[in-house]
C-alpha cells in the first residue's frame, strides 16, 4: 500500500528543511521515496510557491501530472473563481479515481496557508514512521492519504493522460 503523506510546517521555510533531510535519508537508502514537493507560503504572498525535491527517482510524467493536478485544484484552483467549477469538479473527480477525497484535498487546503509550509511525499505506507521520527524535532503535523495497491498503480496510469 502506497501513501500520500502531506508534512505541514509552522514556517515558510520548515519543509525546505524537512526534504533536506527526507534526501539524506532517502540517499542513504534508508527509505524508500517515489516523489516529493515542497510547498511554501511566504506571509503577504497571495499564493504559495512549489518547488521538487532534486534526485527523486519518481519523476517520471505520471508523477509529475499528478503534483500539478493536485496541488493546483488545493492551491490554484479555487483562486480562479466559479468560472472553472465544471473543470474544479473533473480535477477533483479525477483525484477521487487514485484515492485522494475531497475532505483530504479540503483539510490540506485549510491547513496549509500564508506563514506556513508543507512537503508532500509519495512513499510506500510502511516509511511513514521512519519520517515522523527523522522530522519529530520539527513537529510537523501529518495529514495522511492512504492509497490501496490499486489506487497507488492508477496513479501512474490516470495521470500518465
Amino acid at each position: 500500500m502506497g501513501a500520500l503523506t502531506v508534512w505541514r510546517f509552522d514556517s515558510p521555510k520548515g519543509a525546505d528543511k524537512a526534504a533536506e533531510v527526507l534526501s539524506v535519508l532517502a540517499a542513504g537508502h534508508l527509505l524508500g521515496v517515489h516523489d516529493a514537493v515542497t510547498v511554501s507560503w511566504v506571509d503577504g504572498r497571495p499564493k504559495p510557491s512549489t518547488g521538487r525535491i532534486a534526485g527523486r527517482t519518481g519523476q517520471d510524467g505520471s508523477v509529475t501530472s499528478l503534483w500539478g493536478l493536485l496541488l493546483g485544484v488545493i492551491f490554484f484552483v479555487p483562486l480562479v473563481g466559479a468560472a472553472v467549477g465544471a473543470v474544479s469538479g473533473t480535477l477533483s473527480a479525477s483525484l477521487q479515481d487514485v484515492g485522494i477525497c475531497d475532505r483530504f484535498v479540503h483539510q490540506v487546503r485549510d491547513e496549509v496557508t500564508p506563514g506556513t509550509s508543507a512537503l508532500f511525499v509519495l512513499a510506500p505506507a510502511g516509511v511513514i514512521d521512519t519520517i515522523r521520527d527523522a522530522f519529530a524535532a520539527d513537529h510537523p503535523q501529518l495529514i495522511l492519504a492512504l492509497l490501496s495497491d490499486e489506487q497507488d498503480a492508477a496513479i501512474r496510469a490516470v495521470f500518465a493522460d
